[in-house]
């Protein structure tokens, strides 16, 4: 849908507040009643559908009575909220042209008051070129159900964070200037599109720049996934700058490896197509040396050095959790300590250093697999826990009462009591107790006779 920002001067507050009204009750409907509009915007007795009709003839919100009547917004009511709401900020005062288009967004230019130019991206996610947002991205994690505008909403805010991240460490990404709603506002990068660049009088310095971002954002665990000639932005004075965010993945992603091989193929296959560099003999070259990788040579994701790899745990990049990694850690933490208390105080200090090692090298080559372990003995864990301490309380039960046996050793009944708990114990701990059967065993939830007691009463009656 075209964004059309004329009519955003004519309307009043009543219909922002209606429009406001449709998003809050977007949370919970996919199609907002109309009586609940009302509630929530509480204008005036039947000033709420005057103003609705205002806003179905600017096409902000759209009417369906398939199911039931009601409202919900479109992209160009989303977009009027989110610009009203920046305005009314001051982060910029009037919107231009549209200088770019995707298939997950739109990029117009703003300007502020004193004049300065600043880009705006729209996320517009749901569009017929790219509906597999839920496959493709990781935005939902656990939801189930989702609408596109609020799928935009999760892009934008990512976005926004990667590019205020990877512009505090020094990459060349555009300023990262606000964000709200699907609507994320950013420096205006004077260059064009890699993908438009015919000719460079330095291709081989270019082509090994961006190589290097690609191995410098693995280094601070991240991978753009997207790294090709639509997503770098190049200016006259041969100035690379990375755009376009929000699909960015961290390193202990487990298809990490696979799209960091994908950016780094993207880029060989487009500089020895468009500018005719060979990289065969320089790959050849470096397989048979030795020596560690440069520019020229294809990087490898297992030489990757991840020492300073944070911003994947800052922002908590998909493939990387906090929660994940507070359990790991508790894990490992775990089995450490289980290591170290079984050993010998005479052996502790001759063998620290031998230990320390040992335990560090198990633990990292078999994280993996204990997580999964631990994942499918879950269940079984549990009923062993349970198991255990109702047999603990059995057998403290077992010992008091045979405190009281020691005291009344005589009485034949009561020795004859205990021995009987004493095997109720031994079959609870087994897993052996019988079912105890009640007086309605015979009855079924209908409260009409079974084929069991069919057969009891015959057998009364015999």
């Amino acid at each position: 849908m075209k964004l059309d920002v004329n009519a955003l001067r004519y309307l009043s507050k009543d219909d922002f507040r209606v429009l406001t009204a449709v998003e809050m009750g977007m949370r919970n409907h996919e199609i907002v009643p109309a009586e609940l509009i009302g509630r929530i915007a509480s204008l005036k007795h039947g000033g709420t559908y005057k103003v609705l009709k205002n806003l179905l003839k600017h096409k902000l919100v759209h009417h369906d009575s398939s199911k039931y009547d009601g409202f919900r917004l479109t992209y160009l009511g989303y977009d009027f909220l989110a610009i009203k709401t920046l305005v009314n900020r001051g982060v910029f005062a009037s919107v231009g042209r549209q200088i770019g288009v995707g298939k997950e967004s739109d990029i117009f230019e703003v300007a502020t008051e004193d004049g300065t130019v600043l880009a705006m991206k729209l996320h517009r996610l749901g569009r017929v070129s790219f509906r597999a947002v839920k496959s493709k991205r990781d935005y939902l994690r656990h939801r189930r159900s989702f609408n596109w505008l609020y799928l935009s909403r999760l892009a934008a805010l990512k976005e926004f964070a990667f590019m205020k991240a990877l512009e505090e460490h020094g990459f060349p990404v555009p300023n990262a200037v606000d964000c709200n709603r699907h609507c994320v506002i950013m420096s205006l990068v004077q260059g064009y599109p890699l993908v438009q660049v015919k000719e460079l009088p330095n291709p081989d310095t270019i082509f090994e720049t961006i190589i290097g971002l690609v191995v410098r954002l693995a280094e601070h665990g991240l991978i753009h996934c997207d790294f090709n000639e639509f997503n770098i932005m190049i200016d006259d004075d041969e100035k690379v700058t990375m755009i376009d965010f929000p699909q960015m993945v961290s390193v202990s992603h487990r298809n990490a490896q696979m799209y960091f091989d994908r950016d780094v193929e993207c880029i060989f296959k487009f500089f020895r197509k468009r500018f005719h560099l060979s990289f065969d003999e320089k790959e050849a070259e470096c397989d048979d040396s030795d020596v560690e990788l440069d520019g020229s040579c294809r990087p490898q994701f297992s030489d990757i050095n991840k020492v300073s790899g944070v911003l994947d745990k800052e922002l908590e990049a998909s493939g990387f959790t906090r929660k994940d990694q507070e359990d790991m850690e508790k894990f490992v933490d775990g089995d450490v300590e289980e290591d170290l208390g079984s050993d010998s105080g005479e052996d502790e200090d001759e063998d620290e250093d031998d230990t320390a090692g040992q335990i560090n090298d198990a633990t990292l080559n078999g994280l993996e697999s204990l997580s999964l372990t631990r994942e499918e003995e879950g269940d079984s864990d549990n009923n062993q826990n349970n198991m255990h301490q109702h047999t603990c309380n059995e057998a403290s039960q077992s010992e008091d009462r045979q405190v009281e046996h020691d005291d009344n050793s005589d009485d034949p009944e009561l020795e004859k009591r205990l021995s009987k708990q004493r095997q109720r114990a031994i079959q609870a701990a087994r897993g052996r107790r019988k079912a105890i059967t009640s007086r309605n065993s015979y009855k079924d939830k209908g409260g009409r006779s079974s084929q069991n007691s069919k057969i009891q009463k015959q057998l009364g009656s015999w």
